[in-house]
């Protein structure tokens, strides 16, 4: 019998939203739909409480208090949590739909796994533990069937529903001990306390058996193997697989100490630990394992009966009926009976896919043979609003837009949802809302400062944007051909469907224009931009002494920090010493040079404008240095010498 179609919750939409279309899983606390968002239009999973535990507020408490902490952990490696809502005696959450098989089905089919590919998936999953540890929260129920894989290999942690804050813990019903027998913990099986360290325990378990192809505690009863938890040691793992590094071995014996305080203090320490080994392990070393030995003559399945030790329902159990010599001997506290659901499964999607199609092929029978319309059509969704509104007018509908929203499935300007949603029964003159498109969610501009354009282009592209105009500008502080920003800059929230983001490259620092400063003053400015200064020396009788004649590279230039630059700088006839202050002069007399001798007039003592205008009328140029005062201490050339026509001297002013 096709349980999909007889279960009454297929093709129901729960809370005028969350349509459902086929079943998953089913556990012994809820049952896993595949659904559909309407008012998205997005796919869904809803686990949605089992009727009879309706009824038990602890119950119903427990179970929002699972949506209210998944929904507070945000990880690429957790199984997201969308929503809690309840409809009549409906409990439901909506959480991610992750399409794939779960790591029990890759044990089954591969019976174990080499060290290297075990630790590698070990790492995203004790990623996702240790996002919930930093939050204060303890899963509880680590096992292969709560790990998922998505078809790109992706890895994500399913099934926080036994996960509770530990500010929250004593909600957990006197007597009763949660979680998968195979990876309890000793402490969870003597008293039922659980701290993050169990779940170190609980991971350390399910590397063993990754590596192993097994369990490492094995018995005809849950009771047992619980028994075997408190009283026997996790052996290390290359006692069943020869071959295996003994830093692998450490990992799983820390991992399963009998003493929490033992054991990595939570998930993020065997994290690193694990990043650690894989990263030292040898090249081959999975297939050279693998060519030593057979595979395991027996592969551990997922049996269906919860009673089976082997099998991967999560439990409760009864301390007091443990065998003798299990725990401290004192009265057992905890009692009741729990299952938490198995993950989602690769032939459930198919099976899923397939009720699907039959309900469309059994909608397109119907609107052959009866020439009524009476539901919204799926084609709606990403419909062009004018098509949208023409196709359902024609089919005798009412059409009214509603307010704009985003949509990833949606292009800008088409319909990104309709209320009745698409697949609704309606009937004629009923009015169907339209949501317009705004595009793509809105979405952080990835930071690409500092990196290439082409790296910027690239990651732009990954993040779902387009790139627009690239133009260039200075900078003091970013290098030549480095990106300086985007335009819309880094951080900000833009629908990819808003527009191209704009890049702007950094050209450097532009090299300023130095010939004719004084050469202290040009090196001191090179230096505060952080750059190196070579400084050659060459003799120019037409120019000042001490400043700048050439500069390479030339003005404009684009440079970046530690680029150097050569100055060529006039070489010092002269100093003149004033007061402890020193100060170069020009070529005195002009030597070398057989044109026009005139007289210099002594100025020294004149202010410095009348010396200045003296000098000027004689035929000279007039160059001053110094510090304070009016007056002219020294000249050079000196009064009464003589010097060439146009040539220049220099007055030094003083107090």
């Amino acid at each position: 019998m096709d349980t999909t179609v007889a279960d009454p919750l297929v093709g129901q939409v729960l809370d005028g939203r969350y349509r459902i279309e086929s079943r998953i899983a089913r556990g012994g606390m809820a049952t896993v739909y595949l659904a559909r968002d309407v008012r998205l239009d997005r796919v869904v999973a809803i686990k949605v409480m089992h009727a009879g535990l309706a009824s038990d507020e602890e119950f119903v408490e427990r179970f929002i208090g699972e949506a209210k902490a998944a929904a507070a952990l945000s990880h690429p490696n957790v199984v997201a949590m969308y929503d809690q809502r309840t409809d009549g005696e409906h409990a439901f959450l909506v959480m991610e739909y992750v399409p794939g098989r779960t790591l029990r089905d890759l044990l089954t089919e591969r019976g174990r796994i080499g060290p290297r590919e075990a630790l590698t998936l070990m790492q995203p999953v004790l990623a996702a533990l240790g996002a919930a540890h930093r939050a204060g929260m303890v899963h509880r129920d680590v096992k292969p069937e709560n790990v998922l894989i998505t078809g790109d290999g992706q890895v994500k942690v399913a099934d926080f529903g036994l996960a509770r804050a530990e500010s929250a813990s004593k909600m957990t019903k006197t007597g009763m001990i949660i979680g998968t027998v195979g990876y309890l913990a000793p402490e969870q099986v003597v008293s039922g306390n659980a701290d993050v360290r169990s779940d170190v325990y609980a991971a350390g378990i399910l590397l063993y058996e990754l590596l192993t192809g097994v369990l490492p505690h094995q018995a005809d009863s849950p009771l047992a193997v619980a028994y075997k938890h408190v009283n026997e040691v996790v052996p290390p793992p290359s006692l069943a697989v020869q071959g295996l590094p003994p830093q692998v071995d450490a990992l799983v014996t820390r991992a399963t100490s009998h003493s929490p305080d033992a054991r990595f203090t939570d998930a993020n320490a065997f994290l690193a630990a694990v990043a650690e080994v894989v990263n030292g392990l040898p090249p081959g070393i999975d297939q050279r394992i693998e060519d030593a030995q057979p595979r395991p003559t027996s592969v551990l399945e997922n049996p269906g009966d919860p009673g089976d030790p082997r099998s991967g329902h999560t439990a409760v159990y009864d301390p007091s009926a443990m065998p003798d010599g299990l725990g401290d001997g004192t009265p057992p506290r905890r009692t009741g009976a729990d299952r938490a659901l198995g993950a989602l499964t690769g032939r459930y999607v198919l099976i899923a896919l397939a009720a699907v199609a039959a309900v469309i092929l059994g909608w397109a029978v119907w609107w052959q043979t009866s020439g009524q319309y009476d539901h919204v059509p799926d084609r709606i969704v990403g419909m062009k609003i004018a098509a949208a509104k023409s196709t359902l007018r024609g089919d005798g509908l009412n059409v009214r837009l509603g307010e704009a929203a985003y949509s990833d499935r949606a292009p800008k300007g088409t319909v990104a949802a309709s209320d009745p949603g698409a697949g609704a029964r309606v009937s004629k003159g009923q009015t169907i809302t339209l949501t317009p498109s705004l595009g793509k969610t809105p979405r952080d501009v990835p930071d690409v400062n500092g990196s290439s354009l082409d790296d910027a282009r690239s990651k732009l592209k990954d993040a779902g944007f387009t790139v627009g105009d690239v133009k260039q500008q200075t900078s003091q502080t970013v290098a030549r051909d480095k990106v300086l920003r985007t335009d819309p800059v880094a951080g900000t929230k833009v629908s990819p469907d808003a527009g191209p983001v704009g890049i702007v490259v950094s050209t450097g620092m532009s090299m300023p224009n130095l010939v004719g400063q004084n050469a202290d003053e040009a090196t001191n400015t090179l230096r505060s931009m952080g750059l190196k200064v070579d400084t050659k020396k060459r003799k120019d009788k037409d120019k000042p002494a001490n400043v700048v004649l050439e500069q390479q590279p030339d003005p404009g230039t684009g440079l970046s920090r530690g680029d150097k630059v050569t100055l060529v700088v006039n070489q010092q006839d002269c100093l003149v010493n004033l007061g402890g202050w020193h100060f170069g002069c020009d070529n005195p007399s002009g030597q070398g040079d057989q044109g026009d001798q005139l007289p210099v007039p002594d100025v020294t003592g004149r202010s410095v404008d009348d010396a200045s205008s003296a000098l000027e009328d004689a035929g000279f140029k007039v160059k001053v240095q110094g510090f304070g005062g009016d007056t002219v201490r020294v000249q050079w050339p000196t009064g009464g010498s003589k010097a060439r026509r146009d040539s220049t001297v220099t007055l030094v002013k003083g107090p």
